[in-house]
């Protein structure tokens, strides 16, 4: 199965770049359909350029605060120049704590197609 999800341009070409291969999203109905092996096709929400990936394993979550102390930040979009101050809180800009708290967090890793 395929599915499609907008990316802001700095995770969009570090994905490109596969220092990314980690994509965190909330565990929302839209998450829920996706299995290990189906395709993403992501799309920069500026450029309208896309990439296509394949979803490698999937990791639940309750928060991004439990996810944040089990996987590899460095594969979730963090580089060395910030890895330091990352935080779960970060993700709040996309998805409040109510939400995280309804739905669970998911961390989808992939790797290009």
């Amino acid at each position: 199965m395929t599915h499609s999800m907008q990316l802001q341009p700095s995770p969009f070409e570090m994905i490109r770049a596969g220092t990314k291969t980690i994509e965190l999203r909330l565990f929302d109905d839209k998450r829920r359909k996706i299995q290990i092996g189906d395709t993403i096709i992501f799309t920069d929400t500026e450029s309208g350029e896309k990439l296509k990936v394949k979803v490698l394993e999937q990791f639940v979550f309750a928060s991004f605060e439990e996810l944040y102390n089990a996987l590899p930040l460095l594969e979730c979009g963090y580089t060395k120049n910030n890895i330091d101050t990352a935080s779960p809180d970060d993700m709040e800009a996309y998805y409040t704590k109510e939400m995280q708290q309804k739905y669970g967090v998911v961390g989808i890793k992939i790797s290009l197609l």
